[in-house]
Order: C-alpha cells, then sequence, then structure tokens
C-alpha cells in the first residue's frame, strides 16, 4: 500500500477504552496523515474522555453522534474512514453501514462477534467495494515477527505441527469476567474476542488456511457456580494480600483517574454500565478454559489451550517441522504482584515487572534442527507501544501505509480477519454439537482459500 499523500479523516465508532491505541496514534506519530473529525458513542461521558485529549492538543471540537447517525456523521464531516472499537457485536452493522455509506473502514478485532455477522460484513464487502483492515497487533511484536521469520526460512522445513499454550493471569484474565465480555452474546466469548489474535497468528505464521475445527472446554472457575465457588481454599498469596486489605478479585475503577473518567459514576449514569463487576456473579456465560484442535489446508495441526485464571501470563509456542523445530516462550507477567493495592490489567502494555523470582518476564526463541544442538535466536526489539512492541508498527501501517512492501506480510486484511475469526465460530459451534466442523460449513460467504 502506498504511503499516504492527504490528511485523511476519521470518524472513531466507540469511545471506551480500546479507542485509546487508535487516538493516541493520530494525536502523535500519525497527526500528519490523519485526524479526528467525529466520535460515534452512545455515551457523551466517554466520548468526551478522547475528546478533551484531542481539544488539549489541536483545539477545536468534535461533534458526538449517536451511533443511529453514522451515515450523518460520515457525509457532515466529509469522513474519509471510520474506525471501528466498539463492544465486538456491534461491529457487523458499524462496519456494514460505513462501508454502503462509501468509506474504507479499519476495524478492531474480531471482526464480528459470530460467523452471521461476519457474513455480514462479507456481504457489504462484495457489494461496495470498499475496504475493510482488521488489526492483529500481535503480528508486528518482534518476537512474533522472528519466528514468522524461522518458518518461512525454511530451515525447520515443512510444518506438521503447532501447540500454543496460553495463559492469562488472574489479574488481565479475570478483567474479561467483570465487563462485557462475560457475557458471550456480546462478544462469541473468548474464542473469538481473545484467541482470534492467537488464530490469526498460527494462519500468519505458517501462511496456511485453517479448515477444520474441533473445540472443548467451558466455564470452569468464573462465576458463582465453577471451580472457584465449590470448595475453593484461598491460597496463603491470597490471605496475605486480604490482610492488607486488598481484594486480588476486585477491579477499583473508581479509584484510577483514566478508568474512573470513562467509567466512572458519571458515565454510568448515562447508560448504566458497570465496568467492574464481581468476576464471581451469576450470569457468566463466557468459558475460560478452552482447548482446540485444528487441521489445515496444508495437513498441519495445531493444538490449541486458554486459560484465564492461570497465576501468570504468558505464552508458548511449539512449531514441529520436517526438518526441526521451534519453540518461543514468552513471559508477560511471571507473577501477579500488586503495588498500593493494584496491579498493571494487560502486562503485554508495560515492561515495568520484576525479575526477582523463578519465572522472569521476557522472551525466547529456539532453533534446533535433526542432529544439531538448539540454537538460541536474537529477537531484535523495534517498535513500542503494548502487545510486546507491536501497536506502534501496526498504526504506522494503518495510518501511514508501506512504502516498500513487506517481506513478513504482517498488515492484516479483510480475509484475514475473516479466517481468524473463523475458528473461534467453527469453535463454538464445536462447543455446542460436540463434533468437529469445517470452516466451509459456517456461511462466511467467501472462499476463504
Amino acid at each position: 500500500m502506498p504511503s499516504s499523500t492527504t490528511r485523511r479523516r476519521y470518524a472513531v465508532v466507540g469511545a471506551g477504552h480500546r479507542a485509546n491505541m487508535f487516538v493516541r496514534g493520530l494525536l502523535e506519530n500519525h497527526a500528519d496523515e490523519g485526524e479526528i473529525v467525529a466520535w460515534v458513542e452512545p455515551n457523551p461521558v466517554r466520548a468526551a474522555v478522547h475528546e478533551a485529549r484531542v481539544a488539549d492538543k489541536l483545539g477545536g471540537t468534535r461533534p458526538v453522534y449517536d451511533p443511529a447517525d453514522l451515515e450523518k456523521a460520515i457525509a457532515e464531516q466529509r469522513v474519509d474512514r471510520v474506525v471501528v472499537t466498539s463492544v465486538d457485536n456491534t461491529h457487523a452493522e458499524m462496519v456494514s453501514r460505513a462501508l454502503h455509506a462509501g468509506v474504507d473502514v479499519v476495524v478492531e478485532k474480531p471482526i464480528a462477534a459470530t460467523a452471521a455477522e461476519a457474513r455480514q460484513i462479507a456481504d457489504a464487502v462484495a457489494a461496495t467495494g470498499r475496504n475493510v483492515t482488521t488489526t492483529f497487533n500481535y503480528r508486528y511484536s518482534p518476537r512474533n515477527s522472528a519466528l514468522r521469520e524461522v518458518i518461512a526460512s525454511g530451515e525447520i522445513g515443512t510444518v506438521l505441527s503447532v501447540h500454543f499454550d496460553w495463559a492469562l493471569d488472574t489479574v488481565h484474565g479475570a478483567d474479561y469476567f467483570r465487563r462485557w465480555h462475560r457475557e458471550k452474546v456480546n462478544n462469541g466469548g473468548l474464542l473469538v474476542h481473545k484467541s482470534s489474535h492467537h488464530f490469526d497468528l498460527v494462519n500468519w505464521w505458517i501462511d496456511d488456511v485453517p479448515v477444520r475445527v474441533f473445540a472443548s472446554g467451558g466455564r470452569k472457575f468464573y462465576g458463582d457456580d465453577a471451580a472457584h465457588a465449590h470448595g475453593y481454599e484461598p491460597t496463603d498469596g491470597e490471605k496475605a494480600l486480604r490482610e492488607q486489605g486488598v481484594d486480588p478479585w476486585a477491579l477499583d475503577v473508581d479509584g484510577d483517574e483514566y478508568l474512573g473518567a470513562l467509567y466512572g459514576p458519571e458515565a454510568r449514569a448515562h447508560d448504566g454500565y458497570v465496568r467492574n463487576r464481581s468476576v464471581f456473579d451469576a450470569g457468566i456465560t463466557t468459558e475460560d478454559t478452552l482447548g482446540l484442535l485444528v487441521e489445515y489446508a496444508g495437513g498441519a495441526v495445531l493444538t490449541y489451550s486458554l486459560t484465564a485464571s492461570a497465576p501468570w501470563e504468558g505464552y508458548r509456542v511449539v512449531v514441529n517441522g520436517s526438518r526441526g523445530r521451534a519453540e518461543l516462550e514468552v513471559t508477560e507477567r511471571g507473577s501477579v504482584v500488586f503495588g498500593n493495592g493494584k496491579a498493571v490489567l494487560d502486562p503485554s502494555f508495560t515492561d515495568a515487572f520484576g525479575d526477582d523470582d523463578l519465572r522472569p518476564s521476557g522472551e525466547r526463541l529456539l532453533v534446533q534442527k535433526h542432529w544439531e544442538r538448539a540454537e538460541e535466536r536474537p529477537i531484535v526489539a523495534v517498535g513500542s507501544g503494548g502487545h510486546g512492541g507491536g501497536d506502534d508498527l501496526l498504526l504506522s501501517d494503518v495510518f501511514h501505509g508501506r512504502d516498500e512492501a513487506d517481506p513478513l506480510g504482517r498488515a492484516a486484511g479483510f480475509l484475514d480477519g475473516l479466517r481468524a475469526s473463523g475458528v473461534g465460530y467453527a469453535g463454538n459451534r464445536s462447543l455446542e454439537t460436540g463434533e468437529p466442523v469445517r470452516l466451509a460449513e459456517l456461511g462466511l460467504g467467501v472462499d476463504l482459500t
């Protein structure tokens, strides 16, 4: 994609925390390439939080439109491109309407919450010929790019299998069960909302297309009737925290300046949304423990697991090839440590963790070919921002474009979004039926190959 030559006019749909990365990008590194000219958000308080940042730097005032008036916003503000960061089950409507209104769209992953909603976007793309960009920032993380380079070089041969184990800890993982993600109808569950990141990585790493999925799992820990509710004995660590007056399962939204502005009493008064509900409430429908078996068109097999109640956060990837094996280990938070009664929600957004335990934060990529010793490959730290340094590199592709081709092919388009979320859709159907599900059976309206 060529570099931008004009300053694009953007409307941001959804003014929760997910908008922050895009607002920051357009205010800082990419201010010469784009400007926010409108907010599309039903809660004026949340829109005002982001608007204050933009006004402080650029001056002026950007109007706030209700989602029902998306087309009006596009027309009145002469919008060139829409960024969609709203709740997942609104993506299909917002993306489709924007496309039919004559603009391109950047949509936060996942592309949609269900297969039927993804089909709605696919039909709109076919009818309008407009462009949809899906933001998979983990592709841009240097450690993930390094693994892609190893596989693409052919040194471990043809990929035969991948094992991918992702651990979300009792701060970040638990947070999905405090907010709107706890209700599966809002986001398709973690197989779609969170794991589409991971499925996209595998699709991209091995340059292949998923064709069949078998899934197992459920809600095993959170809620009022799972493991924590049945004979759970607090650990010594939890007891010690409670003696200090810290509830390790709670989130003090009102005590945090940024989160309090977005989700505190003033914002709640407009829509009733509570950002910090108990992770042990009744009515939670999102699964917290999941395992998948995925078959690929080229013959590779993926085994995948997701745990949202682990004591540490990170992931391990093993790629077995016909000539050897590559192993990537990443620790984003070795243990949950509270300071001033708080812990960073998402450890992928900071490196501010100590190395004083047996699992220090860090990363290591090993490559071992048959009949040779293992080698550790360097991971060159480039980029900044969250998701292992991937955010700013992603934003450069989204807002600036490329002056030359990227040999790693990190920019993700509409088809990539469907392939990644499609694994989650098929996994959800498999959870319901107990049978393996082919992505071709989902009715997405496009040929994923």
